[in-house]
């Protein structure tokens, strides 16, 4: 094991990995453009005896680290990793740190939307079953901080971004999901070809021992098996397949090993919506492989209600239901949100736009809402694209505050009061997390 590591990023990630890495006696530097103002993080970084470098970028020629960690949502063309690869220092990040010490077997998921539903699903499937089971990578508490308390018996799901599987090296999951592709991202990836061979290196160092998952609806999926060397177990709505997990006549039917079994009805499935089928498909064929019943899944899916800030019902108040979809961060998410109800919809978006292009949105946001309500950086993007195809029930709100009055005072009995911002939400908070909490407190303070 190397000696001298440096950590980029003082945030969740970068610190797990900082008290792992010094745990194992190392020599840990972590640097961060931002000083942070915790007291108690300061002396705690004291007494473990990690340099720090604030507010500056460090020089890695200098420093000569044997590897550095970087927190994901760091870019790698900054100037350090740019030096750390002309000197062949690797760049890795903690999931991929956690890796390398996991006695345990992985599962991985990613997509562009749908991420964390499937991996808190997978997990409620195994946490059922018997299993210890952690959440990790995107989700859930970092693997650095849980994974000397696992054993080979037990499992990790990790829910992959694109910023995570950048900086990859050796990382081998015993599944991998791959979900959907969607224009997200581009701000970093610049085009979707980029963006697909990002989500595609969650299999590159499979082999015939593995399995990957994969959803052969998916157009920009179309020539990802070929590449694989796993075994590939393909999900479908739109198709009949002769080995994988489709649906017939509103039924999820799992064909494998010449059998062909029904798993559960499509409106068993207690989260709904097409793209919770989606999720729910790809989960059980995780299930499958990994050996578990069609019973005991079918247990699990009429009793999964889904996960915080997604479709979440946060109350109903005079007739109007308002729901918390915080974690749609790209239009294709709204989207979703969008076409699963039926009842007249106020929409409350914008953020910050992640390099996507908003046309199609507000196509769909002219057939299913009644009234936009939108705030953030985005907000006259948003606007502009509404306006060019003839919707005008818009207002522009200064906070979250002022958003939610608004919607509440447009919507009647029978409404859907939806956040689903179609965009990140680093322009007003931290994490969409942290927005998803202000909207219901505001909604729950109505009267």
């Amino acid at each position: 094991m190397s000696k001298r590591v440096l950590v980029i990023g003082a945030a969740r990630s970068g610190l797990a990995a900082v008290r792992f890495l010094r745990k194992r006696k190392l020599e840990v530097i972590l640097t961060d453009l931002k000083m942070p103002l915790d007291q108690t993080l300061l002396a705690e970084l004291e007494a473990l005896e990690v340099d720090c470098i604030w507010q500056k970028q460090p020089n890695v020629s200098l420093l000569q680290p044997d590897f550095i960690v970087i927190s994901p949502g760091i870019p790698l063309t900054i100037e350090p990793v740019k030096v750390a690869k002309s000197l062949g220092i690797a760049v890795i990040n903690e999931t991929e740190l956690a890796y390398h010490f996991a006695q345990s077997p992985f599962i991985a998921v990613t997509g562009t939307n749908g991420k964390t539903t499937t991996t808190t699903l997978i997990g409620e499937l195994f946490k059922n079953n018997d299993y210890q089971v952690v959440l990790g990578g995107n989700i859930g508490t970092p693997l650095t901080d849980i994974v000397d308390q696992l054993s080979t018996n037990d499992l990790i799901v990790a829910e992959m971004s694109s910023f995570q599987l950048e900086s990859i090296a050796d990382f081998r999951p015993k599944v991998a999901v791959m979900l959907n592709l969607t224009p997200d991202h581009l701000d970093r990836h610049h085009d979707m070809v980029e963006y697909l061979s990002v989500k595609a290196r969650i299999f590159e160092n499979q082999n015939e021992n593995d399995f990957l998952i994969l959803n052969q609806d998916e157009p920009y999926f179309a020539n990802l098996a070929q590449k694989a060397l796993s075994k590939v177990i393909f999900f479908s709505q739109q198709n009949t397949l002769l080995e994988g997990i489709y649906l017939e006549n509103d039924q999820v039917i799992c064909a494998m090993n010449g059998q062909k079994t029904v798993v559960i009805k499509r409106d068993e499935i207690a989260i709904k919506g097409a793209h919770n089928l989606q999720n729910a498909m790809a989960a059980i064929a995780v299930g499958i492989v990994m050996g578990l019943t069609t019973e005991h899944i079918r247990y699990v899916l009429r009793n999964f209600q889904g996960v915080e800030h997604r479709l979440e019902k946060v109350r109903q108040l005079n007739g109007v239901t308002y729901i918390n979809d915080s974690k749609g961060t790209n239009p294709d998410s709204t989207i979703k949100a969008l076409e699963a109800y039926e009842q007249p919809i106020i929409l409350l978006a914008g953020g910050k736009n992640k390099g996507s292009d908003f046309t199609q949105l507000a196509h769909v946001i002219k057939q299913k809402a009644k009234k936009v309500i939108l705030l953030g950086q985005s907000k006259e993007e948003i606007k502009e694209a509404l306006l060019k195809i003839g919707f005008t029930p818009i207002e522009i709100a200064a906070t979250y505050e002022e958003a939610v009055l608004l919607a509440q005072q447009a919507a009647k009995a029978g409404d859907i009061v939806l956040l689903s911002p179609a965009c990140a939400s680093w322009d007003m908070f931290n994490s969409y997390e942290e927005r998803g909490k202000l909207f219901k407190k505001l909604v729950n303070e109505l009267i």
